[in-house]
């Protein structure tokens, strides 16, 4: 084995191929490692029991938000809880932690989409296909573009009142889901919500929102082998994931033994061997 790559972790970085193939590369440090390549190859993570906050670089014992200290997580705007209920945004009552942050992050162009993850959800996102990747989707479909991030959100939850907008994890990563007709659900969902969706453009202008009319995206993830029971690997409880790589899918390293969600390992600091 050859020491590969030292430092903090980062989320996986995905592309799509022409043929909708998913290929991974895992920043360490400075470095970017080739997960498809390793595939059908034993790779060794080792955590060095070190976190450094990704937004002040300061050490904590522990980290919130996928990659900050308590304090960064209390001030900071991406770590609100309207990032996670985008229809809770408060920036119009003059409350948001970092004005700016948010007048360019929230005050552009979102989308609202259906995709078959563990199954038929709705979600929002501004980055395609990237959101739809990192949450295992097989198949995507955006259907709203909106002006805004809290539109994204109450079309999201109107939506939401008839679908799951959480993807169950453990059955995303048992296997691919049987495929689903999303254009055809796009349609009953949003004959369901015409009421909701007329009270959004009387609340925020007729140009809140746009009704999109797209192919279905069919993505592909590089697992050679799934897991008929799921088990997951902490770095808060064992300072060590191994074994032979079978796979890659949303943010999960599928190994032989148990999976491990790198997003959630944000900031710590790791050594990679294979």
């Amino acid at each position: 084995m050859t020491l590969t790559a030292v430092g903090p972790l980062k989320k996986m970085i995905s592309s799509l191929d022409d043929q909708g193939l998913v290929h991974y590369h895992l920043p360490i440090g400075e470095q970017l490692v080739d997960l498809n390549a390793l595939i059908g190859r034993e790779l060794i993570l080792n955590f060095s029991g070190v976190i450094n906050c990704q937004a002040c670089g300061k050490k904590t014992k522990k980290s919130y938000s996928q990659g900050f200290c308590f304090p960064c997580m209390q001030k900071l705007a991406q770590c609100d809880m309207c990032m996670m209920k985008p229809e809770t945004c408060h920036f119009h009552l003059g409350t948001c932690r970092e004005p700016e942050w948010g007048e360019s992050h929230c005050f552009i162009p979102h989308y609202v989409y259906l995709a078959n993850t563990s199954g038929l959800k709705v979600g929002i996102t501004r980055q395609l296909p990237t959101r739809w990747i990192d949450q295992g989707a097989t198949q995507a479909l955006p259907i709203f573009k909106v002006k805004s991030r809290i539109i994204s959100g109450l079309i999201e939850t109107a939506i939401a009142e008839f679908i799951a907008d959480k993807t169950n994890w453990r059955s995303m990563l048992k296997g691919r889901t049987d495929d689903i007709d999303l254009v055809g659900k796009s349609e009953e969902l949003i004959a369901k919500i015409t009421e909701k969706l007329a009270n959004i453009q009387l609340n925020h202008g007729e140009d809140a929102y746009e009704r999109l009319h797209a192919k279905i995206l069919n993505i592909e993830f590089p697992v050679s082998e799934y897991l008929t029971k799921i088990s997951s690997f902490n770095f808060d409880k064992t300072e060590q994931v191994s074994g032979i790589l079978l796979g890659i899918k949303g943010q999960y390293l599928i190994f032989e033994q148990g999976v491990i969600n790198i997003r959630k390992f944000t900031s710590y600091h790791i050594s990679a061997q294979y």
